[in-house]
C-alpha cells in the first residue's frame, strides 16, 4: 500500500525566496472524533474557556484529554498520477513510495507534512492512499481538512480517537486556501471544537493534534513563531507559523489555543530535508471561517479575477525604478483577453493601491483581489513609465483552473 500525506506540501526553498510572481488569476471571499453519549441536544464542543487559563505546559494534558475526541484521520484514495501535474509549490499529498520508505526531498523546501517524493518518483498507474489528519466543527459530522489531504477524492475515510472508522462524503474543496469539508452522515453527537475568535499573538503556547504517519491522534506543544507569514507560494494566503512539530499524516490537523479553539489548519512545513525541524504553517481560523460556510452552502468558493502576473516590489526593483520607498507590486505578465488586458493593464506596470488603498506586496494585492466580487470594479493606482497613472478593472471569476495554488499561471 502506498501511503501519502498532503500535510506536506514541497515547497523549495529557490520558490519561497523566488517566486514572488503570483498568480494575479486573482479572486471574491474566502475552513477524529470520539463518541459521546449525548443527544444532539446536548452535544457541546470540547473546548470551553472556562476550562483553561493562559497557561502552558502544566495544562496540555487536560487539553489534549479535552481536545483529542474531537480530532480525526482520514485517508482517501488517490491516483498515483495526480502529482505528475503539480508544479514546486502547490498543495500536493506527502507520499512514501511503494515500499513505504521515507521519500527523498530536495533540501530546502517547505513540505507539508515532510515526506513528499517527487513527481519524477511517483509510480505512473495505480492508486495510492493519503494519510491526514482533520476534526469536527459540529456535533453533526462536518469536518475540516486539508483539500491536498484529499487530491480528486470525493470520499474518504475518517477514523474517530476510539479507533472507529466512518465514511465521510466531501461536499467541497478549495485549492486556493487548501481546506475542504467533509460530512460523516448518521450521528448526531461527535465531539467537536470551535474556532478561535481572537488571532493569537506571536509567542501563544499552541498545541498541534493529528494522525502523525497515521499512528493515530498525536499531540505537540510549542508557541506561535509569526503571524501573518506571507510565502510568495502563488496562494493569496498568510499562515501562522508555530515551532509545535509537524509530520507527515497532519496536514488538515487543527492547532489548538490553550483554550482549546482552533486557531489554525496545519498544512505546510518548511524542511531542507523533509523531516520535522519546528517550522510549521497553519492556514488561519479566519480563512476557515471565510471559506467553509461556502464549501457547505455550494461545494466551492467564489473570488474575484483579474488575469495578470505580478511579482512584489523588492528593494533591487525599486532601485531599478528610480525610488528608493516603493511598495506595491509589479505586473510581469498579462492574460490575452482577461479582465487586467480588457482594462489596459501592461507589463511594467507598478501597482500601489487598490481603492486608494496602499498594497505592500504582490500577495496583498492579490487577496484584495480576490475579495472583490466578480463584475465588480476595483480601481488600481499605479506609476506606469515613472509617471502616476490609474485605471479601473472589471474583476472575472476566478476558476478552479485558474486557482493560483502554486506555480505562477
Amino acid at each position: 500500500m502506498n501511503h501519502r500525506d498532503p500535510a506536506f506540501v514541497s515547497l523549495r526553498t529557490s520558490l519561497v525566496t523566488s517566486a514572488f510572481t503570483s498568480a494575479l488569476l486573482v479572486s471574491a471571499s474566502l475552513v477524529s472524533a470520539s463518541l459521546v453519549s449525548a443527544s444532539l441536544a446536548h452535544a457541546q464542543p470540547v473546548n470551553s474557556r472556562a476550562d483553561h487559563g493562559n497557561g502552558g505546559p502544566g495544562e496540555f494534558a487536560d487539553l489534549a484529554e479535552k481536545v483529542g475526541p474531537a480530532v480525526i484521520g482520514v485517508n482517501a484514495k488517490v491516483a498515483a498520477a495526480d502529482d505528475d501535474d503539480s508544479s514546486p509549490g502547490q498543495f500536493p499529498g506527502d507520499s512514501s513510495g511503494p515500499d513505504d520508505s521515507p521519500d527523498q526531498d530536495t533540501p530546502g523546501r517547505a513540505v507539508p507534512n515532510p515526506g513528499r517524493r517527487g513527481p519524477g518518483n511517483l509510480p505512473k498507474l495505480g492508486e495510492m492512499t493519503s494519510i491526514g489528519s482533520g476534526f469536527f466543527i459540529s456535533a453533526d459530522g462536518y469536518a475540516v481538512t486539508n483539500n491536498h489531504v484529499l487530491g480528486g477524492s470525493d470520499r474518504a475515510d475518517v477514523r474517530t480517537s476510539d479507533n472507529k472508522v466512518y465514511k465521510a462524503k466531501v461536499l467541497g474543496k478549495d485549492p486556493v486556501s487548501d481546506l475542504a469539508l467533509l460530512k460523516v452522515d448518521g450521528r448526531t453527537d461527535f465531539s467537536y471544537v470551535k474556532l478561535a475568535d481572537q488571532p493569537p499573538r506571536t509567542g501563544d503556547w499552541v498545541l498541534a493534534a493529528g494522525n502523525s504517519f497515521g499512528l493515530g491522534n498525536t499531540v505537540t506543544a510549542g508557541i506561535v513563531s509569526a503571524r501573518a507569514r506571507d510565502l510568495e507560494t502563488g496562494s493569496s494566503e498568510d499562515f501562522v507559523q508555530i515551532d509545535a512539530r509537524i509530520n507527515r499524516g497532519d496536514s488538515g490537523g487543527p492547532s489548538f489555543n490553550t483554550h482549546g479553539e482552533v486557531i489554525g489548519v496545519n498544512s505546510l512545513i518548511f524542511s531542507p530535508s523533509g523531516g520535522s525541524v519546528g517550522v510549521a504553517f497553519a492556514i488561519p481560523a479566519d480563512t476557515v471561517k471565510t471559506v467553509i460556510p461556502q464549501l457547505k452552502d455550494k461545494g466551492t468558493v467564489t473570488r474575484g479575477w483579474m488575469g495578470a502576473q505580478i511579482q512584489s516590489i523588492t528593494p533591487g526593483i525599486a532601485e531599478s525604478l528610480g525610488a528608493d520607498n516603493l511598495h506595491g507590486a509589479v505586473v510581469v505578465g498579462v492574460q490575452t483577453g482577461g479582465p487586467a488586458a480588457k482594462a489596459g493593464l501592461r507589463r511594467g506596470d507598478v501597482i500601489t493601491s487598490v481603492n486608494d488603498e496602499p498594497i505592500k506586496s504582490a500577495n496583498e494585492l492579490t487577496k484584495k483581489v480576490h475579495a472583490g466580487a466578480p463584475g465588480s470594479s476595483v480601481k488600481l493606482s499605479m506609476l506606469r513609465d515613472h509617471a502616476p497613472n490609474s485605471l479601473s478593472v472589471t474583476l472575472g471569476q476566478l476558476a478552479q483552473s485558474q486557482a493560483p495554488a502554486g506555480a505562477p499561471k
